[in-house]
């Protein structure tokens, strides 16, 4: 601990010495002078002899010295040191109580006003067939079967003045495919409205693609438009049987995917997209199910602007039952989707594109989690080969501690019991799995939550026969439900909104959006803690075809998903509902060099 004072033998400066007085210096004024005078020459120090010196004053030890001298002496010193002190402190005070330099001061760091962007979402090409066996990460893909379809259904929601967004559908290299509407000129575009605002909508609906597209949305009065699109795969034949519908997607730099499997008769592709002007270049983080995965050529991966990039997975991570894949992207930002297949034999069980959840976070909610027979499911369960072909949640722990995860399962009538409680360990770096099945069919929301970060996606099966084709659908964690997400929803087979609030009660909104772009009437769902609730999307409505919704929550936390069948097939797929747009962001900037 620093001292306020030091000793005087440690000042390290030697003390100011005397003013030397004249030996032979009178203690009184002669007679005749006034005083302060003196008398005689004055002394020259330095010759010997002469009074004053140090010879002088060895030569006359007798003499007597004026009484008082000495003493004024070390009185004069103190005083000279007192005042040497109250200098210095004089100096510190104004020092301190000058104007800093702008260098010294400190300044709070100013906020900087970000215009919102385009919205973008990138959507995956249709699911392939690898073609042979493959050498390598790189694919080739054999053509698609005969009865094979792709689509996009987007749909850009008009500002409150009623104006729609320039917005367009194009390829991921930037040629137009579709024009939802042009940019509006920038008089219209301010001027206010005479009458009542109405929300309008540009729609484009089953619009068949061959590959990945782009849909991109202008912004209007510093707001992202409130802009979506699916795209949807079909086939009702061939190894790729099923159905994968996938949202399109928002670029960024760091994604999570969940549930990808290369063992043996699972093929799981990864695309990479990157719609900037860019160049990206991405590495990949491989999670398995003992931990993670030293994969030589899984770093610096290069994805040019404009392009996609497809990586088979096996070639990284051969045999793997359980797979998760982090990608992280320096440069331009990058979409990503595992495509996911399953052939056990001769039998096609299933396809989808697993697309990037939450990152991890202690606590993720699930929400379209779709359950068949209980019963009927055992007995398919226990075939070999058909260990996942059942309801499932899988976990990837991407630190060093192990996570002790409590899992709840919300049914229609509340919460449903778990096989061994709903209480799990997952083992750090690697990815868990836990079982869903036993719990009575119907919809589900599933909440989990740990004191260490996970990230989390769950597995839903169609088909109870061995013999004939399933489907299989993964349903990643998602954010909570906010203000105005817009939600397409393909146009075929059947489709239900599903909704699900772990805590407390919701009330959610969901208004209708049409092919003829109209906004059709609200509606509205309160859904009680603890709860999950199903609702039906019909065909059309007033005999226009229904392309999407508004949607809304208020009250507790809520998470939503849509969940797509096909009457008559085992089809399944489960779509989360995407975050709504963002307005104006402010950003702090910081000041240096």
């Amino acid at each position: 601990m620093p001292k306020d004072h030091k000793d005087a033998k440690d000042t390290g400066t030697p003390p100011e010495p005397a003013t030397p007085v004249p030996a032979d210096a009178p203690d009184e004024q002669p007679a005749g002078k006034p005083p302060g005078k003196r008398s005689g020459r004055r002394s020259r120090p330095g010759r010997a002899g002469t009074p004053g010196t140090a010879a002088g004053k060895a030569a006359a030890p007798g003499l007597p010295r004026p009484a008082g001298r000495a003493g004024a002496g070390r009185v004069g010193g103190l005083l000279s040191a007192l005042a040497l002190v109250a200098a210095g402190g004089a100096l510190v005070s104004a020092a301190s109580l000058a104007p800093q330099s702008a260098s010294s001061r400190q300044l709070e760091t100013p906020l900087a006003a970000v215009p919102a962007g385009s919205s973008v979402g990138v959507c995956p090409g249709p699911a392939r067939l690898l073609e042979g066996t493959p050498v390598g990460t790189d694919p080739q893909f054999s053509p698609e079967s005969a009865t094979a379809r792709s689509t996009i259904n987007a749909v850009v929601l008009s500002a409150s003045s009623g104006i729609v967004p320039g917005s367009r559908l194009a390829s991921l290299k930037g040629s137009p495919l579709v024009e939802l509407a042009k940019p509006p000129a920038e008089s219209a575009a301010a001027a206010p409205a005479a009458a009542p605002p109405v929300l309008l909508a540009a729609v484009v609906s089953e619009r068949e693609v061959d590959a990945g597209s782009v849909l991109s949305a202008d912004p209007q009065g510093n707001r992202q438009a409130a802009a979506g699109a699916v795209m949807n795969y079909t086939a009702g034949d061939g190894d790729l049987r099923g159905s994968a519908t996938a949202a399109c997607q928002q670029p960024a730099n760091d994604l999570w995917l969940v549930g990808a499997s290369t063992a043996l008769g699972r093929t799981a592709v990864l695309s990479l997209s990157n719609a900037s002007s860019t160049p990206a270049t991405v590495s990949l983080e491989l999670f398995g199910a003992r931990g993670l995965i030293q994969a030589p050529g899984s770093r610096g991966l290069l994805v040019a602007p404009g392009t996609t990039r497809s990586i088979i997975l096996a070639g990284l991570a051969p045999g793997q039952e359980r797979l998760s894949v982090r990608v992280r992207s320096a440069g331009g930002p990058v979409s990503a989707v595992i495509q996911q297949s399953v052939l056990r034999g001769l039998t096609p069980g299933g396809v989808d594109f697993i697309a990037p959840g939450t990152a991890p976070a202690i606590r993720q909610v699930i929400s379209g989690i779709d359950i068949q027979d209980p019963a009927a499911l055992a007995g398919l369960l226990a075939k070999p080969g058909f260990a996942d072909a059942g309801p499932a949640l899988q976990l990837t722990v991407p630190g060093s501690a192990d996570a002790v995860v409590e899992i709840k399962l919300y049914g229609r009538d509340g919460q449903k019991a778990l096989r061994g409680g709903g209480v799990i360990t997952a083992k750090a770096g690697a990815v868990t799995e836990v079982s869903l099945a036993g719990v009575p069919a119907g919809p589900y929301t599933l909440a989990a939550s740990s004191d260490v970060s996970f990230a989390a996606a769950a597995r839903v099966t169609r088909g109870l026969a061995s013999e004939k084709a399933s489907d299989l659908a993964w349903s990643p964690a998602s954010a909570r439900l906010g203000s105005q997400h817009v939600v397409p929803v393909p146009r075929s087979g059947d489709r239900f909104l599903v909704f699900g609030a772990p805590e407390g009660r919701a009330r959610i909104s969901y208004t209708p959006v049409t092919a003829d772009g109209k906004i059709r009437a609200a509606a509205a769902a309160d859904i009680a803690g603890g709860t999950t609730a199903s609702i039906t999307v019909p065909a059309d409505i007033d005999g226009s075809p229904l392309v999407g919704y508004l949607v809304s929550a208020a009250g507790d936390p809520a998470y939503g998903a849509v969940l797509l069948q096909q009457d008559g097939r085992q089809d399944i797929s489960a779509i989360a509902v995407a975050p709504g747009v963002a307005g104006q962001e402010q950003v702090p900037v910081t000041l240096g060099y």
